[in-house]
């Protein structure tokens, strides 16, 4: 049977989680604020310049040029962009997945510490009982920590794939700038 004490402390224990995972989402959300605040401030003087030297251009060759000077360098930024969100989004992921784990060992150590005591203090004959009740405990301790592998493993093939796919982008870019270059001294 708990306590009055036991369960304030269970509260607690459970605001200060609650606390602490709205802490992380509010850092998360600050360091999205802070990057889309950076690339608007970063837009906005790249376009003056582009405006300026798309008024400047004298000819067709020069536009052209011009077109494929822009091409890559925003490929890359927004590559870069891509980049910064999917940190972000990971960082805070990892943690609230550090403060999960911490929750579920300490369930398990509490968990653990109740089936003992029933053991200890359980009427002969319970022995029976309480090896059960362990057996299940472990395999569903040893499901946790295959979830857990197969969630580390698709995360690691999440962020491979992203990389793949963000450094194809890049480079079909620079080969768009490239052959736009090219089309832009051979139409002189």
């Amino acid at each position: 049977m708990l306590t009055a004490e036991q369960i304030v402390a269970a509260h607690k224990a459970n605001l200060e989680t609650l606390f602490g995972l709205t802490g992380k989402a509010f850092e998360g959300v600050e360091k999205l604020v802070e990057l889309n605040l950076q690339v608007a401030k970063t837009a906005l003087s790249e376009t003056a310049e582009t405006v300026q030297a798309a008024l400047s251009v004298k000819d067709a060759q020069e536009l052209l040029a011009l077109q494929a000077s822009l091409l890559q360098p925003s490929a890359e930024k927004a590559a870069a962009y891509s980049r910064h969100i999917y940190d972000i989004a990971s960082a805070t992921g990892a943690e609230f997945g550090k403060l999960a784990e911490a929750q579920v060992s300490e369930l398990q150590k509490k968990a653990n510490a109740v089936v003992d005591s029933a053991a200890k203090n359980g009427p002969a004959g319970s022995e029976n009982a309480v090896a059960l009740v362990k057996s299940a405990m472990a395999a569903a301790n040893n499901a946790y920590e295959s979830i857990q592998k197969a969630a580390k493993q698709a995360t690691e093939l999440a962020e491979s794939n992203f990389n793949a796919v963000t450094s194809t982008a890049v480079k079909a870019s620079q080969n768009a700038a490239r052959n736009g270059a090219k089309r832009g001294t051979t139409a002189a």
